[in-house]
């Protein structure tokens, strides 16, 4: 059963999850050989204070 992490910003609709979601879901199925009852996809949405990329907070930006 593959499990599929995606961490990102806070701010993303639930639409927009959801249809990646699915993408990421067919994605698995195709290239993977699995099934979409065997994909399980998991968001953290993750605020910038918590999040740092070259030695800087992303809310300093």
């Amino acid at each position: 059963m593959p499990i599929v992490r995606v961490e990102m910003w806070t701010g993303r609709t639930e639409a927009q999850k959801k249809e990646l979601a699915r993408v990421i879901t067919d994605a698995m199925v195709n290239i993977a050989h699995t099934t979409p009852e065997a994909t399980i996809v998991v968001f953290e949405d993750i605020e910038k204070d918590n999040w740092a990329q070259a030695g800087k907070l992303s809310s300093d930006d």
